[in-house]
């Protein structure tokens, strides 16, 4: 089944969600806020640790104390850094790149399930840097790791890339177009790559420019694990309720699919070992409710699932790709009537 264009030229930048426009606002006010009140930085982004104990003129750290001493009290931290952008680049990027995406998802997940995504693995991304920092803190006594504020909405976007890939796989994508005579032409140039690989190239990126620049601390880790802990969210526990399912057992959702084919043998038997501790609950609770018979799967598993979510993603966005034409048409025609009346 051929699916319509994720991004025409007209409707990139209009048909925006409720609930995107609002999480827009979340995030520039939380800039807005840190920039009228720098202190605020400390009580909203990350920082994995902050104690100063003065002893006869002696700054002493110790780590037990550390995070006792900052992490419990600003456990908020772990829900707030997500959404508190520190430069106006930032800001601009997420808020965009919130509602172009939000648009794609939202209309196939339901405004709740997104909502609940955006909320759960913000917080796993918190909790995974966290730990991340207090380790990399422990391997090389750096103290950067400690009180660096770590915060920003780009782990979300980088899970926005991974639920793309899920919904549709295989849709090309074409960042500008204008039609003339019906004919299109592609002015930016349209991205050859299917929709599968943009996570694992959005990393490799992110990877290589961490060789050049000193604040890759701030943002990595924060990409990579919003990569993965998506996956795992949208793998292993998203609730499917037209099938009472758990989860997307595709093959084209397997975690080797982030990877090219000469990789996959390699991957897989590490994934594997994950993918049994995971799925043991999957496997259960599917057979639990009548979804697999003697190891066969039944309907609403695997490919016809998977065959399923691709047709819903393809109708609402040729649903709300035709709405915008409509809405296009009669405003042009009314601009014509009003146009010709004044004559």
């Amino acid at each position: 089944m051929s699916s319509p264009p994720i991004l025409g030229g007209a409707s990139l930048f209009t048909g925006f969600t409720k609930l995107c426009k609002g999480l827009a606002v979340v995030i520039v006010a939380g800039h807005i806020v840190v920039q009228i009140l720098p202190s605020a930085i400390n009580y909203l982004a990350l920082i994995p640790a902050k104690y100063d104990l003065h002893f006869n003129d002696v700054e002493i750290y110790s780590l037990p104390e550390i995070l006792f001493c900052r992490t419990i009290p600003f456990a908020w931290n772990l829900i707030t850094a997500g959404y508190i952008e520190q430069s106006i680049y930032g800001v601009v990027a997420s808020t965009l790149c919130l509602l172009i995406m939000g648009k794609l998802l939202e209309p196939v997940w339901g405004s709740k399930e997104f909502l609940k995504f955006i909320f759960i693995v913000n917080f796993l991304i918190s909790v995974c840097v966290f730990i991340t920092a207090i380790s990399l803190y422990y391997i090389t006594r750096q103290e950067n790791y400690l009180y660096m504020p770590i915060s920003g909405f780009q782990g979300i976007l980088a899970g926005f890339l991974v639920g793309t890939k899920q919904i549709i796989p295989d849709q090309e994508l074409s960042l500008l177009r204008i039609k003339a005579k019906d004919v299109s032409y592609i002015l930016l140039g349209a991205v050859s790559n299917t929709m599968q690989w943009f996570p694992s190239l959005m990393l490799l990126i992110a990877i290589a420019i961490s060789f050049f620049t000193a604040e890759s601390a701030k943002y990595l880790p924060t990409l990579i694990f919003g990569t993965y802990m998506s996956w795992i969210y949208l793998r292993y526990f998203q609730r499917k309720p037209e099938t009472k399912l758990r989860g997307d057992p595709s093959v084209d959702f397997a975690f080797s699919s982030f990877f090219p084919e000469f990789l996959r043998p390699v991957i897989d038997p590490i994934a594997s070992i994950f993918h049994r501790m995971l799925c043991g609950r999957f496997e259960t609770s599917t057979e639990a409710h009548g979804y697999t018979l003697g190891g066969a799967s039944l309907p609403g598993s695997d490919p016809i699932e998977a065959s399923r979510r691709r047709e819903r993603g393809a109708r609402a966005l040729e649903e709300r790709l035709t709405a915008e034409r409509l809405a296009a048409a009669q405003s042009a025609e009314e601009l014509k009537k009003d146009a010709s009346e004044n004559v």
